[in-house]
């Protein structure tokens, strides 16, 4: 693949909109302005599984000020009702507690709010099953897993390379339910316009993907794509979340076709978030490795148990990672699901490799112990030549320099093998190590639009979204770059779906896919235009498929070094140390960059130590719905948190040689800073989060 030179790219060029937002004038999605709104509340199940019987709304009705309440008896009816999440008020069935049931829609956020209060709500509840277990009578395996794996692989006998090791692991690790909580709920105003005779909607989203929305909203309304217009200047994270849209934008759409004409803007509140708009599953993973006296593995197998949703199919892909992580010569992977009465789990940063890599990590530490080999050491024994899931070669695999590199600079080398070795006053301090390893992809179906404009000015147009990660300015700077021109001559324009085609903010793909249709688009437009081009000249082209995408196994790796001092009277445990080492390829903004990887090292410090979302198992709700008790890492938590990457550049990725950071950083965070609690303390705990009581033995 031929790269382009990197000029702009690589430096710490400042956000270009970074002002906007820090002086309120960039507009998210609930802040657009609009003549005459009006404003949603919606109506939510109280029992788990069930029928609605009967909706009063006389008494909201009769509120002044509100324009509509709909109910499942009488919502406008949905072209298309194959998607169970998204198909909502089209019958009585409740399958999960907080499901939508209506919505009253009001001049003022806070009459919609009393009407749907007022709204009397009958039901005829049945039982309901909202628990995960691992022998659950309900399990079974998916056709296939997230990201379109399959379920179940199976190389070699892992069972007779298992009976066979002299050294074994045989343990189960389980993750608890987290909810992503971006800044920005998810939010949305819709305008439903007849006026033309033919029916227009334009959505102010708060969406990793303008395009995405556009084209899973518009079949169920019966419309066609141009019918919708979806725009995203600005979002306030999303962390997989808002990766597709979720039942509230339909909601916001049923009822903004009720009132034709006004806009209808709703904003989840942070209660509602933990049930509208997905979740991490629950994770019980069942790990054993099998080795010789010397550390080589020669079994792997991986089970993984997780939940669904009865209305909606999601299954994650927890197992997957251990297909290519270490050299083993017998390997087996599978997943398992039960659909429960819940809501559909979704996306959230790094799915499946997050919880997956936390349970191998963990157990690679505990094979380390079992050897006497220091854990460094065993994970490079087991460093495999080629991809083993597939035998193509690495594009980049440099696993075994992050380790190294990190080792040097956490000072490793000083480190005592023995747990429960070094004090710190009351408090015991460990040390702890883990792997990390994210794939590195494009999206198909991006496109970029160039066009030279009056004072050496190029409009850069395609339809990507800026989620909060820097994409404003990282796809300004490979444009700079691939024109040859000063970043201030480009002139980016992103978030809308009247722009070219462009793929969801996710599975960190977001700018390899967008630079590479940015520069594709470049290189069309020098070809036609040469480099003298006249004002108004232009080029729209689609992103060329990667010819290396299938030669080479591409992945991101990176090694994490955590400190853990535990007090040995409470159990409270502080990490005042994180390093981060990682293999990127190249760095588009070293700025962003930065950001990108201390952010990822933050939640999965959160994940260690606390997040944890409560379903109270009664009524089948969570009962964490909000920062006071959903706890994540502060201020406090955050101490000092370095990361860095390798100088290098991955030739086969893509034309700027970079690989995606955005979710990297949080693989393998937990696994380390449950690995150095243990060297502290001596006490393993194999469940996250890790509480004070845990190691209190």
């Amino acid at each position: 693949m031929t790269l382009i030179a990197a000029n702009s790219m690589g430096s710490s060029l400042s956000r270009l909109d970074g002002r906007a937002k820090v002086t309120g004038t960039a507009p998210y999605a609930f802040e657009h302005p609009v003549e005459q709104p009006s404003y949603l509340t919606p109506i939510q199940a109280t029992i788990a599984h069930g029928r609605v019987t009967a909706m009063d709304i006389s008494a909201a009705e009769q509120l002044d000020g509100v324009l509509a309440v709909l109910t499942v008896f009488d919502a406008p009816k949905l072209a298309d009702t194959s998607d169970g999440e998204m198909c909502i008020l089209q019958d009585d069935r409740v399958q999960f507690r907080g499901q939508l049931i209506g919505a009253v829609v009001a001049e003022t956020l806070e009459i919609a709010r009393q009407a749907a209060d007022l709204v009397s709500v009958d039901y005829a509840e049945e039982s309901h099953d909202t628990e995960l277990c691992a022998d659950h009578p309900r399990l079974y395996a998916p056709e296939e897993v997230n990201g379109s794996f399959p379920t179940d692989t199976s190389d070699g006998d892992a069972d007779a390379g298992l009976a066979d090791a002299a050294i074994t692991v045989d343990a189960t690790y389980r993750t608890a339910i987290e909810h992503n909580n971006p800044m920005e709920p998810h939010a949305c105003i819709v305008i439903w316009d007849n006026a033309s005779g033919r029916t227009q909607v334009t959505i102010y989203d708060s969406t990793q993907g303008v395009h995405a929305v556009r084209d899973a909203l518009a079949p169920l309304f019966g419309l066609e794509t141009d019918q919708i217009r979806v725009v995203a200047p600005h979002v306030g994270g999303g962390f997989g979340s808002k990766g597709a849209p979720h039942a509230h934008n339909v909601l916001a759409i049923l009822a903004a076709q009720r009132i034709s004409g006004r806009p209808v803007k709703f904003a989840v509140t942070r209660q509602q978030m933990f049930s509208l708009v997905g979740y991490r599953t629950p994770t019980i993973q069942r790990i054993r490795l099998g080795a010789s006296r010397q550390g080589s593995l020669c079994a792997i197998s991986h089970e993984a148990f997780t939940q669904t949703a009865t209305v909606k199919e999601f299954a994650e892909q927890a197992a997957v990672p251990s297909r290519t992580m270490y050299a083993a010569p017998n390997r087996r992977t599978s997943h398992r699901v039960v659909a429960l009465d819940v809501p559909v789990p979704y996306w959230m940063r790094a799915p499946g490799e997050a919880p997956g890599m936390y349970a191998v990590e963990v157990a690679m530490d505990e094979l380390a112990v079992a050897c006497d080999i220091d854990p460094i050491e065993l994970r490079i024994r087991n460093e495999p030549d080629v991809d083993p899931d597939t035998g193509n070669p690495w594009s980049g695999r440099r696993l075994v320099d992050c380790l190294r590199a990190g080792a040097e600079r956490f000072n490793w080398a000083q480190r005592n093998a023995s747990p429960r070795s070094r004090r710190n006053g009351d408090w015991l301090v460990g040390s702890g190590v883990a792997a990390a390893t994210y794939p590195a992809t494009a999206m198909p179906g991006n496109a970029a639009r160039i066009e030279y404009q009056a004072d050496k000015q190029y409009a850069v147009q395609i339809g990507a979204v800026d989620i909060g990660t820097g994409t404003w300015t990282a796809l300004t700077q490979i444009a700079a770059d691939a024109l040859g021109c000063p970043t201030e001559s480009i002139d980016l324009q992103i978030g809308n779906t009247d722009l070219p085609q462009a793929s969801v903010a996710g599975g960190s793909s977001g700018i390899s896919s967008w630079g590479t249709a940015i520069v594709a688009a470049v290189r069309a437009f020098r070809d036609q235009h040469g480099d003298t081009p006249a004002p108004g000249a232009s080029v729209t082209t689609e992103a060329p498929d990667n010819p290396d995408a299938e030669k080479f196994a591409m992945y991101s790796f990176g090694a994490h070094f955590v400190e853990a001092h535990v007090n040995r009277d409470t159990g409270e445990i502080r990490v005042p140390r994180m390093l981060g080492v990682f293999s990127v390829g190249r760095a588009i903004n070293a700025g962003t960059l930065r950001s990108q990887l201390i952010g990822g090292m933050t939640m999965g410090l959160s994940a260690a130590l606390h997040e944890e979302s409560v379903r109270d198992p009664r009524f089948g709700h969570v009962v964490t719905q909000d920062l006071a008790t959903y706890h994540i890492s502060a201020h406090a938590d955050v101490r000092d948190i370095e990361a860095i990457w390798l100088d290098e550049v991955d030739e086969h990725a893509n034309p700027m040689g970079s690989r995606g950071a955005g979710e990297i950083g949080i693989v393998g965070a937990a696994a380390a800073v449950a690995n150095a609690v243990y060297h502290a303390t001596g006490i393993r705990v194999r469940d996250i989060p890790i509480m004070a009581d845990d190691l209190l033995a």
